[in-house]
């Protein structure tokens, strides 16, 4: 695989993370619910209205 499909695959994945992500910030604002993150070793518990 050359440099340039590697970059176009990169760029596809992480395309296709940040859709997921969207997705499940829509779905978890539908149901006033949290995300739980991880910031510097410690949980933390967001609403995802306040994204």
């Amino acid at each position: 695989m050359g440099e340039t499909e590697t970059k176009e695959l990169r760029d596809n994945i992480l395309s296709g993370l940040d859709i997921s992500f969207q997705r499940l910030i829509q779905e978890k604002k539908k149901s006033n619910a949290e995300l739980v993150f991880s910031n510097k070793g410690k949980v933390v518990k967001v609403k995802a209205k306040e994204l």
